[in-house]
């Protein structure tokens, strides 16, 4: 009767720990580029945490490209430039060790559009842009898909550039 006792209070405590785990999400992709087009903040900081809890090996960059996305939504400007300042440096460390990956450009290609002139972010738009339509077929459908929708509303990337065979 005590070991039929102790076996459920053990059962009981260990739905306990279960439940009470979160629950890890996987990275995708199409969800990744789908916050960071919404961009709203609540989404962006889960996101984070679901890049920095994944394996993917393109964790640095978007990571970076995230907390830059989330730099533009912060209150204060010391919070800003700091979020600013550390996405940076993540996505510039993924570009110099795989500076041929095109989904890197596209990622700083997004964020240099939209970053305030003050933080000199914007440089590389052009070398960006062309890297990225030599690159284009070779992406995957989600990326490729992200890069279509994104021309729509940019000023440096056009539709008529990214042609699939």
């Amino acid at each position: 009767m005590r070991y039929k006792l102790i076996l459920f209070l053990l059962s009981i405590i260990s739905c306990l720990f279960v439940l009470a785990e979160p629950t890890s999400q996987n990275f995708d992709r199409e969800t990744f580029y789908t916050i960071m087009a919404a961009g709203k903040l609540a989404d962006i900081n889960n996101e984070l945490l679901v890049v920095k809890g994944s394996s993917v090996t393109e964790k640095e960059a978007y990571e970076g490209a995230l907390l830059m996305r989330k730099a533009g939504l912060l209150k204060r400007a010391d919070d800003k430039l700091k979020a600013f300042k550390e996405g940076r440096i993540k996505l510039e460390t993924a570009l110099q060790d795989d500076n041929d990956n095109g989904e890197y450009h596209f990622l700083r290609i997004t964020i240099q559009e939209h970053a305030p002139h003050v933080v000199k972010y914007y440089k590389e738009l052009e070398k960006d842009s062309q890297l990225l339509e030599k690159r284009f077929k070779n992406l995957s459908p989600v990326v490729q898909k992200a890069i279509l929708d994104y021309c729509k509303t940019s000023t440096v990337l056009h539709q008529e550039n990214f042609q699939l065979p």
